[in-house]
């Protein structure tokens, strides 16, 4: 863990280092928020992260999707996941599936990318895996607005979660 007063009084470079995996693979939403030290606490923090998520336009939001993996994706089957999203599927009881539902995973992550264009995102770590079946199945019949406005915001409560595993006031 790290202290939020050393946050706040580090450089830009340590910021950016410690915050930014907070958001899979997108240092830049740590870097954007650097100038606006120091914050009171990890909620002002996690907020003006989302706000610049929400500001940066859909391209951005989108690759931001698109840097999270497949849940059960070729990634995790090969334990290349980041130390996060590894842990995050553990918890939800992802990496202890039968091969048949590897298989409904794998059609289903096809289905929906081939749909919307981008990953099925949700927080794992606020689901078990009944609930993340259910959850994929019902959000492949949403528009894909719907589905971008769902996953930033899953991706909103992945970021709290990991912001404050990392962060002690």
């Amino acid at each position: 863990m790290i202290a939020l007063s050393q946050l706040n009084a580090g450089s830009r470079a340590e910021f950016v280092n410690a915050i930014g995996p907070v958001f899979e693979h997108s240092p830049w939403i740590a870097g954007a928020v650097w100038t606006q030290r120091p914050f009171a606490g990890v909620d002002q923090l996690h907020a003006a992260l989302c706000d610049t998520v929400t500001r940066a336009g859909e391209e951005k939001q989108l690759a931001l999707i698109c840097a999270h993996p497949d849940l059960v994706g070729r990634a995790a089957l090969a334990g290349k996941l980041t130390r996060e999203s590894a842990s995050e599927q553990a918890g939800a009881g992802l990496d202890r599936l039968s091969p048949e539902e590897i298989a409904w995973f794998e059609k289903s992550n096809a289905a929906y990318r081939e749909k919307f264009g981008f990953p099925f995102v949700i927080c794992a770590r606020r689901n078990h895996k009944e609930a993340i079946v259910q959850g994929l199945t019902a959000r492949l019949q949403h528009s894909r607005a719907q589905e971008i406005k769902t996953a930033l915001e899953e991706i909103f409560k992945i970021a709290e979660l990991r912001l404050r595993d990392l962060i002690s006031n």
